[in-house]
């Protein structure tokens, strides 16, 4: 089972896969005239903007719809998933991490502004994502199920399980626990906060990811200012082991532009189309605004925090010896900067980081089985399912849980690079109205049928609701 997996993963990764990422946001890149990088006060400005929230206590603003998604974001890939791109593909792998970054953030306004456009709406927020933008724009229901079943099984099910293999590990490294004991508290914690909806995961997130990254970023630039004179040979060594030039990395070029391309997929999901879930939870004013939120997530997760991890890594000699992998990696060379206690400092960090991640994939899972078919007996069994995918986790191999994650976010990454590719007209639309407005001074607001967008019923039923309350 493992060869077949491997072989596939191959095939798509080195054939398909980085092709349509890196290809597709560099196309979005010069259509949206460079949006990612233009508007980077205005995504600080929305992220924060109080008029977003209009539902009361019961709706998602929009920053703590951000937090869901840097919950599944900021998580594994940021630290572990750093780790083993480092070890498997060089430090090279960084750049390519970094690129995977900027292009994707193109990719991530896309998406999550046509999940915006095209949510529908739930007991007491909203919800959305590729499964609902297939069926209601592109009148493609049955590639929609296809992603909803893709997506929930890669989050809700195998995600989980490399979330909980990196805690296990990290644990056992730095405390000796066995990882079954580490099992065994993840999956009753995880069904503490599953059972209890989109609000207790969005309070949950909204607390803990930017407090436990504010202290991971501290952290990583006190190793950085202890270092700084060594900071020039460091860019060096990733840009020149990139493309081949290190002699130390020579001839490793694909398998750092592969690993580098992987674990800044699995790390930021720009285009995976898992963010614009949490994308569609949000009650804003105007689509684009969550296609800026997104955007700013995909530079938060990679360059600020994937970069942090690398710096850790790279500035000691660890990574070297190739006699540790994955998390330990990180905690070893954490310990050569700051001394013993950085294993047990990282094992509660990856802790946070990781929990949340679970937290957040799981609701990925369950708003996409909605999709399907709404059914309580089927969300029951699912959750059951990820608290045990979770325990499964904690036990399984490295290897083992990594190569099932890149195949499946593989699958699900193409079916929905195709549907932004086909959808980007209604994007592009929808961007230039948000700027038309914000140019005439006013706060944005959305009307689809004046843009000619069909199918936004979500959207057709407020701006209804609005025009009643006036005649009133």
């Amino acid at each position: 089972m493992s060869i077949a997996i491997d072989f596939l993963n191959n095939i798509l990764w080195s054939y398909v896969l980085i092709a349509a990422l890196l290809g597709i946001g560099l196309y979005f890149t010069f259509k949206l005239k460079f949006i990612q990088f233009r508007y980077i006060g205005e995504m600080i400005r929305v992220l924060f903007d109080k008029s977003t929230v209009t539902d009361g206590k019961r709706s998602i603003s929009s920053f703590k719809s951000f937090c869901i998604g840097a919950a599944t974001r900021i998580g594994t890939g940021n630290l572990a998933g750093v780790a083993v791109a480092i070890g498997l593909g060089g430090p090279g792998a960084i750049f390519w991490m970094w690129l995977v970054a900027l292009l994707g953030g193109a990719t991530s306004f896309v998406e999550s502004t046509l999940a915006q456009v095209y949510k529908v709406k739930d007991k007491y927020s909203y919800r959305g994502g590729p499964a609902y933008y297939l069926q209601k724009g592109l009148n493609m229901r049955w590639l929609g199920i296809i992603f909803a079943v893709l997506i929930a099984v890669t989050f809700g099910l195998i995600f989980n399980s490399v979330q909980s293999n990196t805690i296990s590990f990290a644990f056992e490294n730095a405390f000796g626990i066995n990882r079954f004991v580490v099992g065994i508290v993840l999956s009753v914690l995880t069904a503490a906060i599953i059972f209890g909806g989109v609000q207790r995961i969005a309070n949950f997130s909204a607390t803990v990811v930017p407090l436990m990254a504010a202290v991971f970023v501290i952290l990583s630039l006190v190793v950085v200012l202890t270092n700084l004179s060594a900071l020039p040979a460091v860019f060096k060594l990733i840009i020149g082991s990139a493309f081949g030039f290190e002699e130390a990395f020579g001839g490793a070029i694909g398998a750092a532009i592969m690993n580098g391309v992987k674990r800044g997929l699995f790390s930021n999901e720009a285009g995976m189309g898992s963010a614009p879930n949490a994308a569609a939870t949000a009650t804003v004013s105007h689509p684009a605004k969550q296609g800026f939120i997104q955007t700013l997530g995909v530079f938060f997760d990679t360059i600020i925090i994937c970069t942090a991890t690398a710096f850790i890594i790279l500035l000691s000699d660890v990574y070297q010896s190739g006699n540790v992998e994955g998390i330990q990696l990180l905690q070893n060379s954490l310990d050569t900067h700051i001394g013993g206690w950085a294993s047990i400092f990282i094992a509660v960090s990856i802790f946070l980081f990781a929990f949340s991640s679970i937290i957040g994939s799981y609701y990925y899972g369950e708003t996409n089985l909605e999709f399907i078919k709404k059914n309580y007996l089927s969300l029951f069994i699912f959750r059951l399912a990820t608290i045990g995918m979770v325990m499964f986790g904690s036990l399984a191999s490295l290897g083992l849980v990594w190569s099932l994650a890149d195949l499946f976010m593989a699958l699900m990454t193409l079916i929905n690079l195709f549907a932004v590719a086909m959808l980007s007209k209604v994007a592009i639309k929808v961007l230039k109205d948000y700027q038309s407005q914000r140019k005439l001074g006013k706060e944005p607001t959305f009307d689809p049928q004046k843009l000619g967008i069909d199918n936004a019923e979500c959207w057709e039923e407020e701006d209804a609701e609005k025009k009643k309350e006036m005649v009133v």
